[in-house]
């Protein structure tokens, strides 16, 4: 799978054993940044470019890692078209995929380390959206909320 990791100065060292990891499991990855350590860089500016890269096609998912993944989620979640949320277990992983077709996994750097994060990315990014009319109807109703911003501007 095609996936695109970010991180700000608190997720750089998950990010880059995760990215390595992500590699050697056959993914393809797209490092948007921060590709070196910067103790002032921001959060919102990983997580835009992990964002804008599910939105426009460049990855099919998205990893954001910060020092909880609260602001990147957050920052991401402005995005039009991505459903970003932070995850600590595997269950939320998955059944956020499965249920709610989210498209961007945000990580604590500071909250987990590097083996429970990648059991969460495993399961992010083995799960699939279950196809069924209760997840489409509320994944409909929350693209909707995506048009309502569109159509006043914000």
């Amino acid at each position: 799978m095609r996936v695109a990791v970010g991180a700000d100065h608190a997720g750089f060292a998950l990010k880059q054993q995760v990215l390595e990891w992500l590699k050697q499991s056959g993914h393809d990855v797209v490092d948007v940044g921060a590709l070196e350590f910067d103790p002032v860089d921001d959060y919102p500016d990983s997580a835009v470019a992990v964002a804008e890269s599910v939105r426009d096609g460049g990855a099919e998912r998205g990893i954001i890692v910060c020092g909880s993944g609260i602001g990147a989620g957050m920052a991401a979640n402005k995005i039009r078209g991505i459903r970003a949320g932070v995850c600590h277990d595997t269950y939320s992983a998955h059944q956020g995929v499965e249920h709610d077709d989210m498209n961007v996994l945000c990580l604590g750097g500071r909250i987990i380390g590097v083996e429970p994060a990648k059991e969460i990315v495993n399961a992010f990014l083995s799960a699939r959206f279950i196809d069924e009319e209760k997840y489409r109807r509320r994944l409909g109703k929350v693209n909707a909320l995506d048009e309502r911003r569109k159509a006043k501007g914000s």
